[in-house]
């Protein structure tokens, strides 16, 4: 008996151990055969632009050579769909990258739990894959093979088999990812996160973190890795800092005070330009600072050398190919900004989707074939954004906020984006006949701030026709007329 029993055991342990090698076996990936760095690419007219636009649920398509609009390509109708039941279709466009070969677009829906992929060369979805909670940002393999996406509603990386359109791995990371980056070796990625402050390593043949790196906050949206395989600069939003961490050792190179609202990063300068797979390669960061409507130039040693304003809340930021020109997505500008990095001067703006958020240069689109095919007419209307200030004061970035206001669909969508009030409070937004009294109010929206006195909220109604000759206000208490003025327009 004994000896049958331990025949059954030993038969069992077998069985487990050749199922475990199996599993590692699927699990390990061969080496990965990554393309050669193409150096810096002239501007060509089959160069394409593209933006992810929150509010439209639209990925615009720029001709950056005409700095022009050519057209959207729809993903879903514009909010606020997301009120009622989703039977098909996407919402809240947000996410985007890029095959190495630039014949594909992965674009993120967050509030559909989506990755739709895009044909550059017709403009046509190929497939969804759609995965688990609030994915952010994601980005394919420098092979072309695999396209990993952050699930910021969960703790982890999703792996997608791009031959396949599956799902066909998660790879656990610390709560809330971000964004992912691969260096240009293909032997790592890293991932920032919306919850914990730190970075993490993942080493891309076993799948694994092997590296967390501790960082300043806890909430960073987005990262960049420099094309030599140097640098990784991922920014810190709710603190307005850029952490610079060494690709190679993965230690903190320094911390820079960027500015309120800090969002995107990217690499550009002349010799410079986009490479593959979220690297980029130039002499400077280029970094967005909603803030303070501008981009912000530091060299690869930290230093400030440019500060450029371009406009209301600019979000996303990317090299054209060889690094002439950085381009800036304007969140609450819904238009799309060119930057000459010799001169660090504005160039052109142009109108756009609603509420751009990614940006993504693509050099030879679609295999160098990109048509025009399968893009919807767009006709762009500029948002109102009214700044909000205390009362007897003038501007100051990162204090008081904005209200932007723009059409969608058949209503108005109001974002009220504000800080430095006191926390875990309630104040009602109005509008009045006069800015520092209420005369004739009219209540739009009450909130309450956070912990830190931050509040972002969005309304969905016929606001614009209302503001003719009024002014918008910020009272204290729960849509109570007699509360003081705390903010008004400057």
């Amino acid at each position: 008996m004994r000896i049958t029993n331990f025949s059954t055991f030993a038969l069992a342990a077998t069985l487990l151990l050749g199922a475990c090698s199996k599993n590692n076996d699927e699990d390990a990936q061969p080496d990965m055969v990554v393309p050669a760095d193409p150096g810096p690419q002239a501007p060509s007219a089959s160069d394409r632009v593209y933006t992810s636009d929150q509010s439209s649920n639209t990925v615009s398509v720029h001709d950056p050579n005409t700095n022009q609009l050519l057209g959207v390509i729809r993903l879903g109708k514009g909010r606020p769909q997301f009120l009622s039941p989703l039977y098909d279709r996407e919402t809240n466009v947000h996410g985007m990258g890029v095959s190495p070969d630039g014949k594909t677009l992965g674009v993120i829906a967050t509030l559909t739990n989506a990755v739709v992929f895009i044909d550059l060369a017709t403009n046509a979805i190929k497939n969804t894959v759609y995965v688990d909670r609030n994915p952010h940002e994601g980005f394919f393999t420098p092979d072309g093979k695999q396209f990993w996406v952050t699930v910021r509603g969960a703790d982890y990386v999703t792996v997608i088999d791009v031959e396949k359109m599956q799902a066909v791995k998660n790879i656990k990371t610390a709560p809330g990812p971000g964004m992912v980056v691969f260096r240009p070796d293909g032997k790592v990625a890293f991932v920032d996160h919306s919850f914990t402050a730190e970075l993490d390593v993942v080493d891309v043949k076993t799948r694994e973190v092997i590296a967390r790196v501790p960082v300043v906050s806890k909430f960073s949206p987005n990262l960049a890795v420099t094309a030599d395989g140097q640098q990784v600069w991922l920014t810190h939003k709710d603190v307005g800092k850029v952490t610079v961490v060494n690709a190679q050792t993965y230690a903190v190179e320094g911390v820079i005070d960027t500015g309120p609202g800090t969002n995107h990063v990217n690499l550009a300068g002349p010799g410079g330009g986009t490479r593959f797979s979220g690297a980029a390669a130039g002499d400077f960061a280029y970094v967005t600072v909603g803030g303070e409507n501008a981009v912000k130039v530091y060299t690869r040693q930290r230093q400030l050398v440019a500060t450029i304003p371009v406009g209301p809340n600019p979000h996303g930021v990317w090299p054209n190919g060889d690094g002439s020109k950085v381009y800036v997505g304007l969140e609450y500008g819904d238009a799309l900004v060119s930057i000459d990095t010799k001169t660090n001067t504005k160039l052109s703006e142009t109108p756009s989707g609603q509420d751009p958020n990614a940006i993504i240069y693509v050099v030879k689109a679609g295999g160098g074939s990109p048509g025009t095919g399968n893009l919807e007419a767009f006709v762009p209307v500029a948002p109102v954004n009214l700044r909000l200030v205390p009362v007897g004061t003038q501007p100051v970035p990162g204090v008081g906020g904005v209200a932007v206001i723009r059409p969608v669909e058949d209503v108005d969508e109001l974002i009220l984006a504000l800080k430095r009030l006191a926390p875990n409070t309630n104040y009602t937004l109005y509008l009045s006949d006069n800015k520092t009294a209420l005369v004739a109010p009219e209540p739009v929206i009450a909130f309450k701030t956070d912990a830190e006195g931050a509040v972002e909220v969005n309304a969905y109604y016929q606001i614009r026709l209302r503001l003719a000759g009024r002014f918008a206000v910020v009272v204290l208490g729960d849509k109570n007329p007699a509360g003081a003025v705390t903010l008004t327009q400057p």
